[in-house]
């Protein structure tokens, strides 16, 4: 009996000793956490070159990419805020290199009396709008920042994009800053008016080529702002939307197809931009009808499949000059003239639309250059050289 008694008193002292231990321990633990909250500062990271994300977890090939894609990418992406006689707008840019220029839509800055340039990093600056174009909406910012505060952003090539291929747009829809959305390259060589009238034609707008369609989103304030393939390279700036309507504050409402200016048409602008302050397009100097349907073939009395049908050839210009004829006669379809030429290929190029063409020659041509122009005419095939001018 003694020696069961003595043995319980041991495992009591024994528990005892063991809840001090771990009691201790708790507060021991808790003092050191209280402690690091008291006398550590909070620290604030500044921006740098060729971020690293942090990363916990697994991600899978396709996330580790798209992290480290905004990592690398976002630095470089600005909040551009105007404000003009009518109040106050927002949209996207990008910087074009260190010495301060900003790359964005023309639409964005049209009209401002004030232009804010806002970094990721929080340096907020002002800019100067040193030029614009309108033909395809583009304007550059000029901002005197330490380059140090400056990310440009890797140009790629457009040409190499391929439909289906994942692309990137990162900007601000709405204000809300640094939005990345993903989606694919829907079509190329789509076409959008020019924001630029051509003189004397009532409201007639020249054309911009080479438009990049994407289902990646795109919202009010993107405007301005990159589209990016999976290496983090620029492809096409972000320009307009199809939508349906507006809501009830104003906004536009999204279809979900939006439209980019190819890179490669913009890294032929950009430096004319900001060397001299204006580009030159080529200019041909037709109305065309894009592409023909059934009906319209039937009425003009044309049996080749495909082209670029010309309904008038501006008088005086450089097709005009070289013998493009436009439709003369009228046709069971108003405002359908039969008798003008279809061109079907450009310096040897197949061309089955108005769209195929005016994008092959806004990558390709310069003011002065020739192009070569198949074309049928009277449903006989022939070939004229033209020499491109300037746009009036």
């Amino acid at each position: 009996m003694r020696k069961v008694k003595a043995l319980a008193i041991c495992a009591i002292l024994l528990l005892v000793a063991m809840a001090c231990t771990i009691s201790g321990t708790e507060g021991l633990l808790s003092t050191k956490a209280s402690d690091a909250t008291a006398t550590t500062a909070p620290v604030i990271p500044t921006p740098t070159r060729n971020l690293t994300p942090v990363v916990t977890g697994d991600l899978s090939d396709l996330d580790a990419a798209l992290t480290g894609l905004y990592a690398r990418v976002n630095p470089g992406v600005v909040c551009i805020q105007t404000m003009t006689a009518g109040g106050g707008a927002l949209g996207s840019g990008f910087v074009y290199d260190t010495e301060g220029h900003i790359i964005t839509n023309y639409h964005v800055v049209e009209g401002a009396e004030s232009v804010e340039v806002d970094f990721p990093s929080g340096i907020k600056v002002y800019g100067d709008v040193i030029a614009t174009d309108g033909d395809t909406d583009l304007a550059i910012i000029k901002v005197d920042t330490d380059p140090s505060n400056l990310f440009p952003l890797t140009l790629g090539d457009s040409d190499a994009l391929q439909v289906g291929q994942t692309v990137i747009a990162i900007g601000n829809p709405f204000g809300l800053n640094g939005t990345m959305t993903m989606g694919i390259v829907s079509a190329k060589g789509r076409v959008l008016s020019s924001i630029r009238d051509v003189p004397g034609s009532a409201g007639g707008k020249y054309s911009a080529g080479d438009i990049i369609q994407t289902d990646a989103l795109i919202n009010p304030g993107n405007s301005g702002g990159p589209l990016l393939n999976l290496n983090g390279e620029v492809i096409g700036i972000n320009r307009a939307i199809e939508t349906t309507g507006v809501t009830v504050t104003g906004s536009a409402i999204s279809t979900g197809i939006g439209y980019a200016t190819s890179i490669n048409l913009i890294k032929r602008v950009v430096p004319d931009l900001i060397s001299k302050g204006y580009y030159d397009y080529p200019y041909l100097g037709i109305t065309p009808v894009d592409e023909l349907n059934l009906t319209q073939m039937e009425a003009l009395g044309i049996t080749y499949p495909n082209g670029a049908y010309v309904l008038q050839a501006v008088a005086g210009g450089p097709a005009a000059k070289a013998g493009i004829r436009g439709g003369t006669t009228e046709t069971s379809i108003s405002g359908l003239l039969a008798g003008g030429d279809l061109i079907i290929a450009a310096d040897d190029i197949p061309v089955y639309n108005f769209s195929q063409l005016i994008s092959y020659m806004m990558n390709n041509k310069s003011v002065g250059d020739t192009i070569k122009l198949t074309i049928v005419r009277d449903n006989k095939q022939m070939e004229v050289t033209v020499t491109l001018e300037k746009r009036p």
